[in-house]
């Protein structure tokens, strides 16, 4: 199986989270697991990791807190989004918080649904490329089915066909 890598980067200050990022995180939570069910039949995992930003780090660049990579491309970059920046709370403390702009939408909180799509468009990527490279059980699964007589087909063929 191959993954996809969803990476999830959020300040955490005294073991709390801002209400954006505490958000955030059921969002991706469920975001992941409707990604597990659409996409292990196509043979991709999503794996995700959650990584905590120290109050310095968010300091010295507080757009990194609550920021969405997926398969080494953040978030915005796969929708076509903006990244803006707002006043959150105390967590935060006087420094800004990310923001995404999708249009005339502005998102505090990253949702769901935008997370699946820019996952699938990940995917997308993953599906037309080999899948044998890493799974030799896969590849004479593959040299196997082009093996495969051609009457098979031409019976399939021959049982569809309707009396007159």
């Amino acid at each position: 199986m191959r993954s996809l890598p969803i990476l999830w980067k959020r300040l955490v200050k005294e073991g709390a989270t801002c209400p954006r990022c505490g958000s955030t995180h059921e969002s991706v939570v469920s975001a992941v697991k409707k990604l597990e069910a659409a996409l292990q039949p196509r043979g991709i995992e999503p794996v995700l990791e959650t990584r905590a930003i120290d109050e310095t780090s968010f300091q010295a660049d507080p757009s990194e807190s609550n920021r969405i990579w997926i398969a080494g491309k953040p978030l915005e970059e796969w929708l076509g989004a903006r990244v803006g920046a707002s006043k959150c709370c105390t967590v935060c403390g006087d420094l800004p918080c990310r923001t995404m702009e999708i249009g005339d939408s502005i998102h505090e909180t990253i949702p769901e649904d935008l997370i699946v799509r820019a996952a699938m468009m990940a995917a997308s990527g993953m599906i037309g490329s080999d899948p044998t490279s890493a799974n030799p059980s896969a590849r004479a699964s593959l040299c196997r089915a082009r093996r495969a007589p051609r009457s098979t087909s031409l019976r399939v063929q021959a049982s569809v066909r309707s009396p007159r």
